[in-house]
């Protein structure tokens, strides 16, 4: 089985746009949780322009009290992230290459130009007992270069699967990401997944073994607006319970 983390940024954004708190991030949250998702992800950018570092805060004691669900906090591991992180010990923390004016993430660490800035915020995650995931590109010589930092995991950054699926390049992306995985897997690192997965192209994702958790929102929350929130949880949580 493969977890289903639910990104609820989108939510966050789309309370921000009116300047009130409708809708209620926390009040999602435990819909979210009711309906069985097995975890929440949050990614607070620079700008706050969705997810605010108060919303982690107040989600980080919401999860604590849910065994069941795990917290995933995404990021660039600036100073002010990573004393939240130390502030509010999220699950898993899953550290991204973003720059302040990125619109989303769109590429993954190289370990040889970042080495120094990695290996001391992983010591740091570890240290305060946080298991670390890095964002990555499927590229087996890029997670090679992962081999002597102390990381728990990497995430696949899959927006270049689902731009291929249904293509006549699906079947080569796929045997890439197979790969990735595999390699990854072969080094010690757990192997998770995210962005632009949805329930069209999640499946065939999810034939590659192994993938631990998938992180979704932007379709989650888009095709919730169409079948509703439980139905469309439901086909996720179904897809992912028949994963390898």
């Amino acid at each position: 089985m493969t977890r289903l983390s639910v990104n609820v940024n989108k939510i966050a954004l789309l309370r921000n746009s009116r300047g009130t708190d409708y809708p209620n991030v926390r009040k999602h949250v435990e819909r979210l949780l009711q309906l069985g998702a097995h975890g929440v992800t949050v990614h607070p950018r620079q700008d706050e322009r969705h997810i605010k570092y108060v919303d982690v805060r107040e989600l980080s004691l919401l999860l604590k009290d849910n065994a069941a669900a795990e917290f995933n906090v995404e990021g660039y591991p600036s100073e002010r992230f990573m004393a939240l992180i130390e502030e509010t010990r999220p699950d898993q923390c899953t550290l991204v290459p973003d720059s302040a004016t990125q619109l989303t993430s769109d590429h993954g660490w190289d370990a040889k130009t970042s080495e120094a800035l990695l290996r001391d915020v992983l010591e740091t995650l570890r240290a305060l007992g946080v298991r670390s995931s890095l964002f990555m590109n499927p590229d087996p010589e890029l997670i090679a270069g992962l081999q002597s930092l102390p990381v728990d995991r990497v995430e696949l950054y899959t927006e270049p699967y689902a731009r291929d699926f249904g293509s006549a390049a699906q079947a080569d992306t796929v045997r890439q990401y197979r790969q990735a995985a595999r390699f990854a897997q072969t080094q010690g690192l757990g192997v998770n997944a995210g962005h632009d997965l949805n329930l069209h192209n999640l499946g065939a994702f999810l034939e590659i073994p192994a993938i631990l958790e998938v992180s979704i929102g932007h379709a989650l929350t888009v095709e919730a607006l169409e079948l509703g929130i439980a139905e469309t949880l439901a086909r996720y949580l179904k897809i992912c319970n028949a994963a390898a």
